[in-house]
């Protein structure tokens, strides 16, 4: 069965979410928006490729930083309105030179900062 971007359920300024992963270990990475384009050029190139809000522009991960996600399979959730993209991730994904953007944890009412930036 061939897969058409335009089956996904996108919100009203045409995007979905997308939750980067690391394939080999189920780390979660990172969250960022796709549109169907975005979608479409992840699937081509096996580069994951987001669509920027604050830029209005594709933003294929790993163009500027170096830190490549290599898609390894994308995943579509029930509801056909969320992606999973299992990764290989090259570096940090988060713009703040973290392995992860999810590095803040709550603990008894309190933020914690769960990990250090990558020197």
């Amino acid at each position: 069965m061939s897969f058409d971007p335009q089956t996904l359920r996108y919100d009203a300024a045409g995007l979905i979410p997308c939750i980067a992963q690391e394939a080999a270990t189920g780390e979660v990475l990172m969250m960022a928006w796709m549109n169907a384009d975005a979608v479409a050029r992840t699937l081509d190139t096996g580069r994951v490729t987001y669509w920027s809000r604050s830029r209005q522009a594709f933003w294929v991960k790993g163009d500027t930083s170096g830190h490549v996600q290599h898609l390894i399979e994308l995943r579509i959730d029930c509801d056909r309105d969320c992606l999973l993209a299992l990764v290989r991730q090259d570096g940090p994904a988060c713009h703040t030179n973290r392995r992860s953007c999810f590095y803040t944890g709550l603990r008894d009412g309190n933020e914690v900062e769960l990990s250090q930036p990558i020197v």
